[in-house]
């Protein structure tokens, strides 16, 4: 429903406000209505009942991992009236619940976000908290790190705490992305060691090399892009689309990567439902594909030697590319 316009009679959220009275019922009404709009759910939660609790507690300012005292607790109208206005928007903009909250997860780190960054999401954050010596990186000497197209700074701040003693870099193209980027460093206290540099890829970074090369840029091929649940569609374009073939920035991020890689450096890459394009395209490079909780592996990690020949491996792509979007953030394909 547009703001403005007028209500049918019957309106389920009017009725909520008048009938319904504690938490529970309200979590029950959201995962009804959630179930029935077919709202699309993956900007962190997975299912109506996860997305519907945490939009409740967030909206009561409940703590987001104490629950069952609170089920029967009776809300004031004001209260009632707040958490119809929220389900509303989710279910009729079909509006991320992290915009609507302003703020996002990755494990336990919290991070803030809005419709100038891409939801964080990716997977690259769980690989970052397993053990990475079997990945051939060794933790106490990865003293410089770059995460490139960073978005709201969400992978750099996970490696500056990974990583204590390492310098990390972050290029973000996007100067409305990288304001975000500032508050989230900020806010973890990490400006010392933690540098944000705005332009495209490593353009601003001159000949700096580093131990460790994190990044997840856009990767949505054109025809994904087209047929993107509505959810997406309120991050930014730039953020997501990855040319026809979705490899546009990753060719070149694999071209120069070798220039940016001190010796027995390693690049780890997220590129979602492309890895199959991305193979296709450099069948000589030995990827290793890392196992998270992604169905299908979309992070890959390549060592510098391995990729020094890259620009004369790569093959060209089937159909010319449209020009190469902002970077960013972009949704793992789950």
């Amino acid at each position: 429903m547009t703001p403005g316009s007028r209500r049918a009679p019957g309106d389920p959220f009017d009725a909520a406000v008048r009938e319904l009275s504690t938490l529970r019922d309200f979590l029950r009404f959201a995962v009804t209505r959630f179930e029935q709009s077919g709202v699309f759910f993956g900007h962190g939660n997975a299912s109506a009942w996860d997305e519907a609790v945490y939009l409740c507690q967030r909206t009561l300012g409940l703590p987001l991992d104490l629950l069952e005292p609170f089920l029967d607790a009776r809300l004031l109208e004001a209260e009632r009236r707040t958490l119809a206005a929220i389900l509303r928007r989710r279910i009729d903009e079909r509006i991320p619940a992290a915009y609507l909250t302003g703020e996002a997860w990755l494990g336990d780190l919290r991070f803030r976000v809005d419709p100038r960054v891409i939801v964080p999401r990716s997977y690259i954050a769980e690989v970052l908290r397993e053990d990475l010596a079997p990945l051939g990186i060794d933790e106490d000497h990865v003293v410089r790190v770059l995460d490139l197209c960073t978005g709201s700074a969400c992978l750099a701040i996970v490696a500056a705490l990974r990583f204590p003693q390492a310098q990390v870099d972050a290029v973000e193209l996007s100067p409305d992305a990288l304001a975000v980027a500032r508050l989230n460093v900020d806010d973890y206290g990490l400006g010392e060691r933690l540098a944000l540099f705005e332009g495209d890829l490593y353009r601003p970074l001159g000949d700096r090399t580093y131990d460790l090369i994190l990044t997840n840029p856009p990767y949505v091929d054109a025809p994904a892009m087209a047929a993107l649940p509505a959810e997406y569609r309120h991050e930014p374009v730039g953020a997501l689309a990855g040319g026809e073939d979705g490899l546009n920035l990753v060719r070149t991020i694999l071209a120069e990567a070798p220039l940016h890689l001190r010796p027995g450096g390693r690049l780890v890459m997220e590129v979602g439902h492309s890895r199959d394009a991305l193979e296709a395209a450099f069948p000589r490079l030995p990827f290793t594909w890392i196992e998270t909780t992604a169905p299908v592996s979309s992070v890959c990690l390549l060592a510098r030697e391995d990729l020094v020949p890259a620009k004369r491996r790569a093959a060209p792509p089937a159909r010319s590319a449209p020009a190469r979007p902002r970077a960013g953030k972009v949704p793992p394909r789950r």
